[in-house]
């Protein structure tokens, strides 16, 4: 069987609660089902919720058509342990819809822990300007899937 290359990722991976954290990950083949705008937004309600549930405390975060960067503050629980609820429940509020019967999300994701020196807001600058770079629009104030604790 094939995995992607994002599962390798898993391998030694550690989780340090109150740790920040850049997590990614993608849809299943790369499709672009967040450009349906209700889409997106279940995406964002299960990010919401996994802070509501203090699981963590969500820095910045931004969805692109295909994927997600989510910064976050990691707080007693594990990355893998988050990553799996997040991604388990958007699936089933997304399969719900009706419109969505594949998998949604690719296996793994991406996960790099900030330095304790570096510019935390610098950071969320980076994952929020996606759009921009992505040439999705001229402003990121035009793009409506992303929030920052900061902007």
């Amino acid at each position: 069987m094939h995995f992607p290359k994002g599962c390798l990722l898993r391998r030694g991976r550690c989780s340090e609660p109150g740790r920040i954290y850049l997590l990614t990950t993608v849809t299943q083949n790369r499709r672009p089902l967040f450009v349906n705008f209700q889409h997106a937004r279940i995406v964002i309600r299960h990010l919401r919720m996994t802070e509501q549930e203090h699981s963590c405390h969500s820095l910045a975060w931004v969805v692109m058509p295909d994927h997600v960067h989510w910064l976050i503050e990691l707080k007693e629980i594990t990355l893998s342990t988050l990553m799996r609820r997040f991604k388990a429940r958007s699936s089933h509020s997304l399969r719900k819809t009706g419109s969505i019967t594949a998998p949604v999300w690719q296996a793994g994701y991406h996960d790099r822990a900030l330095r304790r020196d570096e510019d935390v807001v610098k950071a969320a600058r980076y994952i929020v300007a996606n759009p921009l770079r992505a040439g999705l629009v001229n402003r990121i104030a035009d793009y409506p899937h992303w929030d920052a604790i900061w902007i």
